[in-house]
């Protein structure tokens, strides 16, 4: 099944053709590796331009073109700081999204073997076959 994500938290995905659009433009913004650089540096923190530029040793064009697309995606957002506009990761759906991404990719270059998660449909092992009414004791103890 996978890699067991908690469905209360992460409910499973059910998509439409619009949504499932949108969903592959969400990641197919994420195919290119500076982008990826990028989006890791702001997952420690806004920062501005100058300072991405400096972190990802990219030309500073190239930085700005790579933040005006995650921008438009809607995986960055800007703040006015004096001078400077200031990037920062959208929310925090969008540092998961990338702490998935990494883990999975890292799971998948070691090989190593899927976690076994609880069927959400099979009974608890470890609760009573049956309870009786109001008296709160199984079956097997009356």
């Amino acid at each position: 099944m996978g890699h067991a994500l908690d469905e209360r938290l992460t409910p499973p995905a059910r998509l439409t053709a619009a949504s499932a659009a949108a969903v592959a433009a969400t990641l197919q913004a994420l195919t290119a590796p500076s982008r990826l650089l990028l989006l890791s540096q702001l997952r420690r923190g806004s920062a501005s331009v100058g300072e991405l530029t400096a972190a990802v040793a990219m030309e500073q064009s190239a930085v700005s073109h790579q933040l005006r697309l995650l921008r438009t995606m809607g995986l960055v957002t800007t703040e006015r700081r004096g001078r400077h506009i200031v990037y920062s990761l959208y929310d925090d759906h969008v540092a998961a999204l990338l702490d998935e991404a990494v883990w999975h990719a890292e799971h998948l270059r070691l090989a190593a073997p899927d976690p076994v998660a609880p069927d959400p449909v099979a009974p608890d092992p470890v609760a009573p076959d049956r309870v009786e009414p109001d008296s709160g004791r199984t079956a097997e103890a009356s």
